[in-house]
């Protein structure tokens, strides 16, 4: 069993402007393996994917010398400039180290809506592809056009959609992200995680019901082959703790009929990240 998505930090070693605002104060602390060890111990959670937080390369390469310390780390999504025109010296670097099996960047951050398709973040993509590298899709629904335009120039990348894109279960799912998730997943080389959700939600009063409509649709379209778990720990504490998040999961996928589930749990993320099985050391 593998959560794909989950994060470290420390706000004594780096920014995260996303953090700021009182509503964030929970957050605001160091998070580390130490804390989530007994949480995945407890939830019968093997190896998880650790995933940015911040544009820099220094965090990638602290999260790199965790996961070779850290059994339970399968693997890192770590942070690149798309646009360096040195970005293949950078990823020579980094993918040196073998943990180390996707890039991301906060699209949605950016002000440009077509950030992704633009001439020198393609260019850097064609790189984190020639490197054998996935790359996770931090996107709303606003960037989804652009993204799928950007994805179908690029048919030998694996792609990973972070939180669904995001959908807003607090005020109920547009047509707009209906459309962009199916325009999507007609991408075969696709692949969609299910995380992040209850904090697109209403945090004090979230319910698997709230959840069902955009869980429905993402499995419906991206089928049960492309779709992956991820807890978003610690994020999701904004919400609730991490066996809720896990018992949640598993109640809406069972709804919409994954029976096993075990493609969801595991083998999604194997192949979408092409993790080395034989090399986890949980």
């Amino acid at each position: 069993m593998i959560d794909a998505h989950q994060h470290f930090w420390d706000p004594a070693q780096f920014d995260y402007p996303w953090m700021e605002g009182a509503e964030m104060a929970p957050l605001r602390r160091r998070f580390g393996p130490g804390d989530l060890a007994p949480l995945l111990a407890a939830n019968g959670v093997d190896a998880t994917i650790v995933v940015q937080c911040c544009s820099s390369i220094e965090e990638t390469e602290a999260f790199l010398a965790i996961a070779e310390t850290t059994p339970f780390v399968a693997g890192v999504v770590g942070w690149v400039d798309l646009s360096d025109p040195a970005i293949d010296a950078t990823l020579t670097h980094l993918a040196s180290r073998p943990k180390l099996v996707g890039i991301r960047h906060q699209v949605h951050d950016e002000d440009d809506p077509r950030w992704l398709p633009r001439p020198d973040v393609r260019r850097g993509l064609e790189a984190v592809f020639r490197h054998g590298l996935a790359y996770d899709l931090l996107v709303r629904t606003r960037e989804l056009g652009p993204a799928i335009e950007m994805i179908r120039d690029a048919p030998q990348g694996h792609f990973i959609l972070n939180h669904a894109a995001k959908p807003t279960l607090s005020s109920g799912i547009t047509e707009a992200w209906r459309a962009g998730i199916a325009a999507l997943a007609e991408q075969p080389n696709v692949w969609c995680k299910l995380s992040g959700l209850l904090t697109e939600a209403d945090w004090r009063g979230w319910t698997a019901a709230q959840l069902m409509p955009a869980v429905r649709h993402v499995w419906n379209s991206f089928g049960a082959n492309r779709v992956i778990f991820g807890s978003d720990w610690p994020v999701c504490l904004l919400a609730s703790n991490y066996a809720e998040v896990k018992r949640v999961a598993a109640t809406c996928l069972r709804s919409v009929g994954a029976e096993d589930g075990s493609q969801v749990w595991g083998a999604n993320a194997i192949e979408a990240y092409r993790l080395n099985v034989g090399e986890m050391g949980c």
